[in-house]
């Protein structure tokens, strides 16, 4: 029998919301999941890739992940991983870094043995590069066979990879595939093989509301997947439906009634009611001992006045200032894909380049043109663009991550430049 850990998606060096306490949770949360498994005793920690956040993590990041190892090595226990699409390098990966310290084993085409299972690894490989593989793995005499991958799989709905053509093709019988990229865990089951996501151990994203956690899985006569949650920061989701005539007392009269202490507060404003300036209900929520605190108002106003940019929602701002330049449609769809917080900077080029290429196959060209040269942006925007500033704002650093195959593309041969390497942390 074979006990390990599964585990992904720790995204440790994320420093969401742009506050240090952030950045401090994802590493937590990970020692969390190394500390039950050396209380467990577990046979082996498998790590489904995007241990980092981004390939060029802050010596703080790498130090801390190595002391997480190092408890792990000397209680005895492997880690085994692949590489993710957020912390994949061109050269060599941070992966190898902790495996020459022999703290790590980077899996491959070759099986790595754990008591009676044969653990393989796939790192994760661009849309582009998929066809190519071959999915030839080498033998092995052990009970069990286990393959750790990351990407977005079918038959799972949000799949683009096709994790039953691998199940087919394999020249090794896997007993389970067990994934990561996926922030929601999951399981399913192709012939004899399952296939799942461990979900993520911190909420990258507004979007992540289960529990955050890991999975334990067994292989003996037959593979037992279980969940098991651990504890993070909370997140507090206030739903605020306005009647008419409600304003900012009536949303801050919401907010209170929960416990708000270290809390993240996410707040989300429907209905009626009269228009709410989101920085009011962030500074109550503040004051009330919240870390940080969001508002999305759903609600749209016929307003002709100027607009007046809060600087709690620079996003907004940003989005506004693009609205007014009479960009074509495809040239707004181009700049949230740049902006879109759920695309890694070091995939943008690709993700950009992929997304022209789908406009183009779909027979619309009329995107690509932009209002008449006679007709002002803000006529060919309904005339709701509002008078502002020449300057255009600068867009902050995004705030939340998600797990689209979207981000999946590594970076281009022209970014590479900005790639840390080993050896500046040597």
């Amino acid at each position: 029998m074979t006990r390990v850990m599964h585990t992904g998606d720790t995204h440790i060096g994320y420093q969401q919301y742009h506050v240090p306490e952030r950045r401090d949770d994802f590493l937590s949360s990970f020692r969390q999941v190394i500390g039950d498994a050396i209380a467990e005793d577990a046979d082996a920690v498998v790590h489904a890739g995007d241990l980092f956040h981004d390939r060029r993590p802050t010596l703080s990041d790498v130090l801390g992940t190595l002391d997480v190892l190092e408890r792990l090595d000397d209680a005895g226990i492997p880690l085994l991983a692949v590489v993710g699409n957020h912390e994949a390098k061109r050269d060599a990966q941070w992966l190898d870094l902790y495996e020459s310290l022999g703290l790590a084993t980077r899996l491959d085409d070759e099986p790595h043995v754990v008591d009676d299972t044969a653990f393989y690894g796939l790192d994760f490989v661009p849309r582009s590069q998929r066809d190519a593989l071959d999915y030839d793995f080498a033998p092995h005499d052990a009970s069990h066979a286990a393959l750790v991958s990351h990407g977005q799989f079918k038959p799972f709905d949000y799949g683009t990879w096709d994790g039953t053509e691998i199940v087919a093709e394999a020249t090794v019988d896997f007993d389970a595939l067990l994934l990561g990229d996926e922030h929601k865990p999951g399981t399913k089951q192709v012939e004899e093989t399952w296939l799942t996501y461990c979900g993520s151990t911190e909420r990258a994203s507004a979007d992540e509301r289960e529990e955050r956690g890991y999975n334990i899985v067994t292989f003996d006569d037959a593979v037992q997947i279980t969940r098991r949650g651990i504890d993070t920061r909370d997140f507090v989701f206030v739903e605020v439906e306005l009647a008419p005539n409600d304003g900012l007392d009536r949303v801050c009269d919401r907010v209170g009634q929960y416990d708000l202490t270290d809390a993240v507060v996410i707040v989300h404003i429907e209905g009626d009611g009269e228009p709410i300036t989101p920085a009011g209900v962030e500074e109550y929520a503040l004051d009330r001992g919240a870390l940080v605190a969001r508002v999305t108002d759903h609600r749209e106003f016929a307003d002709e006045r100027a607009v007046e940019v809060s600087f709690a929602d620079p996003d907004e701002a940003v989005h506004e200032r693009v609205r007014e330049l009479g960009l074509s449609n495809a040239a707004c769809d181009i700049d949230e894909t740049i902006r879109a917080s759920k695309v890694p900077d070091s995939n943008v080029a690709d993700t950009v380049q992929s997304r022209i290429e789908d406009l183009v196959e779909e027979g619309d060209l009329s995107v690509f043109d932009g209002p008449p040269a006679d007709q002002s942006p803000a006529e060919a925007d309904g005339g709701q663009a509002a008078d502002v500033d020449d300057e255009q704002p600068t867009p902050n650093e995004t705030e939340d991550q998600t797990t689209d195959d979207e981000t999946e593309d590594q970076p281009t041969d022209d970014e590479t430049e900005d790639q840390s390497t080993m050896g500046e942390y040597l």
